[in-house]
């Protein structure tokens, strides 16, 4: 039974791509004519486990310090980002608005240590402290971009 809804899905699949026109590029005027739906929602969970992040930073004397992250770990989920394209209210053009992410939980994020030395195989001291988050937060509101 299996094996017929695969053979059978995969025909669909094939006869689709068949059916499919071939892509072509668009001027500015057929692009400005092309309307989608609800735009883009990008949804991310991010778990970094991370040892140790290094930056160098060299000053005008030729002195090198380093920014040493220890132990950068957690999770955070967020829920979701928007990206549109819609039309200035009155009519005057278009516009990106960046819609803020109405759900962000972090659970234990953050880094054991921070710290700012001259060696970067040293051991860490901390002086910089460290930093962990749990919680969550909802976001409402848009960030618009437009050309001038």
């Amino acid at each position: 039974m299996y094996r017929t809804l695969l053979i059978a899905l995969a025909g669909l699949c094939i006869h689709g791509a068949a059916l499919a026109r071939p892509l072509r590029a668009l001027d500015d005027a057929e692009l400005a004519q092309v309307r989608a739906g609800d735009g883009v929602s990008i949804a991310m969970h991010f778990a970094p486990n991370i040892g140790s992040l290094t930056w160098g930073m060299t000053d005008a004397g030729g002195k090198t310090a380093y920014v040493v992250v220890k132990n950068l770990s957690g999770t955070i989920d967020m829920f979701a980002l928007t990206l549109d394209v819609l039309k200035k209210p009155d009519g005057s053009g278009d516009y990106v608005a960046l819609g803020l992410p109405g759900y962000v939980k972090y659970t234990n994020y953050g880094f054991e240590s921070l710290s700012v030395q001259a060696d970067p195989q040293a051991p860490t001291t901390g002086n910089l402290g460290s930093f962990n988050v749990n919680g969550s937060l909802s976001l409402q509101g848009q960030v618009r971009f437009w050309a001038h």
